[in-house]
């Protein structure tokens, strides 16, 4: 295998792995005012993510840093063409970061209840525009024969597009509807695992109409077979749920974000960003970086990747037990 395909693969991990691991964590966030009832149910679910949430992000550091460096032309062509969208999801994420560190320094309610609001903010925004981006570059911009955008932000907003963030925003929320019902007892499990169906029922049937869109207008057989196991998995994910099993229920719309991740990004190979006016087209081969490039980076990635999942994998068992309102101080 090519080392130019064995990075796209690379990347298309990473950011698959951030989208499963971000997606709870902005659902437990989108999730923050509609369904804890009071103070001590919101300190619940921020402590349900208080431990892995900074460290999901690191995701997102390795992917762009993995992207700018095996394939400049492409990183340089997409923050030219998504420049105003990425900067709003930049915004969110501070404010939502921001939120996260400064609600409990003060006592007061308003003071709380506009972080909140901070943090709900900051958890949509990027939930949606993720979507956007990912399905947008599938589909495809003006490019001209030097690789420059030559659009307008109205060319990226297709209907496809809207579809994608319509995708992520509802399957975040049953994600993390599902996180907290894994990691909370009493009753604030059984409320976030009835609200995850009520907002899975609803993601599945976008999600259906989005993997059936992307499969038709890609006749390659892996894309198919992935939107059939989006579909499945999170089919299956939402009848665990309903048996009580949040385990299964939570592995379930995983691995619908990876599958519906992976679909998208087999769905755009050999190309990292198609043009839609016939030529200009970024590919695999001419958006790399030079063969001695890839090559140090493959070292340097074979011996510190291990050691960052491991890390993270040590994190999320560390702080595996489940919580309650019983465990916060009055």
């Amino acid at each position: 295998m090519e080392l130019t395909t064995v990075w796209f693969v690379l990347i298309a991990f990473l950011w698959t792995g951030y989208l499963v691991l971000e997606g709870f964590d902005f659902g437990v966030g989108m999730l923050m005012r509609l369904l804890a009832r009071d103070e001590t149910e919101r300190r619940v679910l921020l402590n349900t993510i208080g431990p892995v949430w900074d460290g999901n992000e690191v995701w997102l550091i390795v992917a762009g840093g993995a992207t700018f460096a095996a394939f400049p032309e492409w990183y340089a062509t997409l923050f030219s063409a998504y420049y105003v969208p990425l900067f709003v999801i930049l915004v969110a994420l501070i404010v939502r970061a921001v939120g996260f560190e400064y609600r409990h320094k003060r006592s007061e309610p308003e003071w709380k209840r506009r972080w909140d609001h901070a943090i709900v903010f900051g958890s949509v925004v990027p939930a949606v525009l993720w979507g956007v981006a990912l399905a947008g570059i599938v589909h495809g911009i003006p490019l001209d024969a030097d690789h420059d955008f030559v659009g307008s932000l109205a060319d990226l907003v297709t209907p496809y597009a809207l579809l994608g963030g319509v995708v992520t925003l509802t399957v975040f929320i049953t994600h993390g509807a599902f996180f907290i019902a894994l990691k909370t007892v009493g009753d604030i499990r059984h409320r976030a695992r009835a609200l995850g169906l009520r907002w899975g029922g609803v993601a599945a049937v976008v999600t259906l109409v989005f993997v059936t869109w992307t499969a038709g207008r890609d006749g390659d057989l892996s894309v198919r077979v992935a939107a059939v196991v989006a579909v499945a998995t999170f089919l299956a994910g939402l009848v665990a749920a309903r048996a009580g099993r949040e385990g299964w229920a939570f592995t379930g719309t995983a691995l619908a974000v990876a599958a519906v991740a992976t679909m998208l990004f087999l769905a755009l190979f050999p190309d990292v960003m198609p043009s839609t006016l016939g030529s200009g087209t970024l590919t695999t081969t001419n958006a790399a970086s030079t063969p001695y490039t890839l090559e140090i980076m493959t070292w340097v990635a074979a011996a510190f990747t291990p050691i960052v999942i491991g890390y993270q994998a040590w994190s999320y068992w560390v702080f595996r037990r489940r919580i309650g309102v019983h465990h916060i101080p009055a």
